[in-house]
C-alpha cells in the first residue's frame, strides 16, 4: 500500500528512542525525510547511527536536533533548524516527554507543575508554531502520541494522566479549529509499551506494591486480554497510517491501543 509519504518532511519529538525512533524507521521505509528532536545529543547520535546502518543511503534524509522542548524558544529554534535542513514541515509527530509516576500521597504542586511541563508543554511548545506554519501553507498533519493514562485514572499516575487528558482535548480542539485550513490532528493512546520508559514505571509500581519489578511487569501483562504488551513498532505503524493520505478524512480522533484492556465505547 502506497502511503504517499515519499519526500515528506516529518519532525519527530522524542525521536531518539522508543516509540519516536520506531516511527522514524517506518517513515524512512516509506521514503520520507525525518528530523529527530531530543534533549540528549548522545542519544540522538546513537539513533542517527542506527538509522544509517539500516538505511545507508539516507544521509540527506535524516537530521538530528538537540533541544529541551519544555522551553518554548528552544522548540521554535529546533523547528527552524529542521526546516532549514530538510524543507517545510509536512508532518509533526509528538512523542517527547513523560511525567514521572508519583503515588498520590507524594503529589505536591511542584510535581503537578513538572508533569505539565514534561508532558503537556513539550507537545504544545512544538505544536503551536508548527501548526501555524502549516496553516499558512494550508496543509499538514500532526499526530500526538499521548498515553492511555489520560482516560483511565491510575493512583500512581494522576499528575501525568492529567497532562495526557489535557493533550487529548488540545488535539481534538486543534483538529476542529484547523480543519478548514487543511490540517489534520489526531492522537494515539498506547497503554504499557515495551520501551525503556516502561521500566521506570515498573520501578514505581514495584516499590508501591512491595513486589519485584518482574512481578510488576507480569501483572501488567496479565491485565491485557491479548496476553502481551504493545511494541514500539506496533504503535509506530498506527502513527504512520494516521500521518498518511490513507487517513485523509481522519481528524480529531483519539485512537486507543491497549489490547482491549479497557473495553469501553467512546
Amino acid at each position: 500500500m502506497d502511503l504517499h509519504l515519499n519526500d515528506k518532511h516529518v519532525l519527530i519529538t522524542g525521536g531518539s528512542k522508543g516509540i519516536g525512533l520506531a516511527c522514524a524507521v517506518v517513515f524512512l521505509e516509506e521514503g520520507a525525510k525525518v528530523s529527530l528532536v531530543s534533549r540528549d545529543p548522545a542519544n540522538l547520535d546513537q539513533a542517527r547511527n542506527m538509522l544509517l546502518k539500516k538505511f545507508p543511503n539516507a544521509h540527506e534524509r535524516i537530521a538530528v536536533i538537540p533541544a529541551d522542548l519544555r522551553n518554548a524558544e528552544s522548540a521554535v529554534s529546533a523547528l527552524d533548524q529542521a526546516e532549514r535542513a530538510l524543507g517545510d514541515l509536512d508532518i509533526l509527530v509528538n512523542s517527547a516527554g513523560a511525567a514521572k509516576r508519583t503515588a498520590a500521597p507524594d503529589l505536591t504542586p511542584e510535581v503537578w507543575r513538572n508533569a505539565m511541563d514534561s508532558k503537556f508543554f513539550t507537545y504544545i511548545n512544538m505544536m503551536d508554531p508548527a501548526i501555524k506554519r502549516m496553516a499558512m501553507r494550508k496543509r499538514g498533519v500532526i499526530v500526538n502520541v499521548v498515553g492511555a493514562g489520560g482516560k483511565v485514572a491510575s493512583t500512581l499516575h494522576i499528575s501525568g494522566g492529567s497532562a495526557n487528558a489535557a493533550l487529548m482535548l488540545a488535539s481534538a480542539g486543534m483538529a476542529a479549529a484547523y480543519a478548514p485550513l487543511g490540517i489534520r490532528v489526531n492522537a494515539v493512546n498506547p497503554a504499557a509499551t515495551l520501551t525503556e520508559r516502561l521500566k521506570e514505571g515498573m520501578k514505581v509500581t514495584a516499590a508501591h506494591d512491595k513486589i519485584t519489578e518482574q512481578q510488576a511487569l507480569s501483572q501488567a501483562t496479565a491485565r491485557v486480554p491479548m496476553g502481551r504488551l504493545a511494541t514500539p513498532e506496533e504503535v509506530a505503524d498506527t502513527v504512520v497510517y494516521l500521518a498518511s493520505d490513507r487517513a485523509s478524512y481522519v481528524t480529531g480522533a483519539i485512537v486507543t491501543m491497549d489490547g482491549a484492556q479497557h473495553p469501553i465505547v467512546v
